[in-house]
């Protein structure tokens, strides 16, 4: 089997969720990381739980990004990939109703966010001569819509016309790729349902969703081994989602037990 030489990797939005997920897959690769995160608590965590650079991080700021890149680099020498992990969600209700601090959030954290991370990883990777940035998909990123949420959908799918234009624009040595890890059982996937909502909706979850543990692994492999311009790394794909609809009467699956 062919070795992946080590890598420096940089994940923001790395001390919980499919962002944690993906540094506990790094690291068990072998691989050194830094990670950011907006809870200093989470942050603290990860901290003490992991042999990784840990920092308190606010996306939305370009200088505490940049301090990010900096610390990454005064470790470990250089960042070789970058992934924009770093989202939020909203309530599940129509843009009208929606209250406004909410909306901004989402389009703040996940585009000016990303934004932020591409502009900062992208600088350094071009000076040092390579890298790659990777752009973290979500619903909304292939134009499928969702009432409810449209205000996240838009923000994911401004990140993957971004991220292809990225893609056009950066020089040899230095690439930009997606990630899309499909339905993630997290609580950016169950936010904003009332209870009786929640339980409709587990029952299309559990036929194409997955826990952490078994897509984080998957997605840290290829966001190593398929770090290439323009590539487009998917979870779950329309064939696929038809094929878990199709089995699903022969196989059941509960992703939501203690």
């Amino acid at each position: 089997m062919k070795t992946v030489p080590v890598k420096t990797i940089v994940v923001t939005g790395g001390s919980r969720g499919i962002g944690l997920g993906l540094v506990r897959s790094f690291l068990a690769r072998g691989h050194r990381v830094a990670l950011c995160g907006s809870r200093a608590g989470s942050v603290r965590e990860a901290a003490a739980e992991l042999d990784v650079l840990a920092m308190v991080a606010d996306v939305t700021d370009r200088a505490q990004v940049q301090s990010l890149w900096d610390a990454a680099v005064e470790r470990y020498g250089r960042v070789d990939i970058w992934i924009n992990n770093a989202g939020v969600s909203h309530s599940r209700a129509p843009l009208w109703r929606l209250p406004a601090g909410q909306a901004r959030s989402v389009v703040e954290v996940n585009l000016l966010g990303a934004l932020n991370g591409s502009a900062v990883a992208l600088a350094g990777m071009v000076a040092q001569g390579s890298g790659h940035l990777w752009n973290m998909e979500g619903l909304g990123s292939d134009g499928r819509t969702v009432p409810g949420l449209s205000v996240y959908g838009a923000s994911k799918r401004a990140l993957t016309h971004l991220t292809r234009s990225l893609a056009e624009e950066v020089p040899p040595g230095v690439s930009v790729g997606l990630l899309s890890p499909g339905m993630v059982v997290t609580d950016l996937l169950t936010r904003g349902y009332s209870p009786e909502e929640l339980e409709k909706a587990k029952k299309v979850f559990n036929i194409l969703a997955d826990r952490v543990e078994t897509v984080a692994p998957w997605l840290a492999e290829r966001a190593i081994t398929r770090a290439r311009n323009g590539a487009h790394v998917r979870r779950l794909t329309p064939a696929g989602a038809a094929v878990r609809f199709a089995l699903a009467p022969f196989r059941r699956r509960e992703l939501f037990t203690d």
